[in-house]
């Protein structure tokens, strides 16, 4: 499998996990298992706000496109996302944050 990331400036969260060719993104489940080399599942066939782009299969390997939420501490690594390249199952990793200054996490709202 590879995931595409579409950095977007965004204060959401995204929480995927695989198990094969099934996806869960923040809870909601995608199962592209039946998909085989050479078809493509148009976008407008997805319901979901995560995926830019059309899911495809090829040369035997599921590509799919995900928007990457960016926090407002977003690292170079989210803003220039590389491919995830041969995602294993479980819990997906994606680029994290630079940390929270001190100053501002001293801050609370009240």
């Amino acid at each position: 499998m590879r995931v595409k990331l579409s950095p977007v400036r965004r204060d959401d969260t995204l929480e995927v996990w695989k198990l094969g060719n099934i996806l869960t993104v923040n809870g909601e489940c995608f199962d592209f298992s039946r998909m085989a080399d050479g078809d493509t599942l148009p976008r407008s066939a997805i319901n979901s706000e995560w995926f830019t782009t059309d899911v495809g299969v090829v040369g035997g390997e599921l590509v799919l496109t995900l928007i990457l939420p960016n926090p407002i501490n977003f690292s170079p690594e989210q803003a220039f996302p590389v491919d995830l390249v041969d995602v294993p199952d479980g819990l997906v990793a994606f680029p994290l944050p630079l940390p929270v200054p001190e100053t501002q996490q001293e801050i609370s709202p009240e």
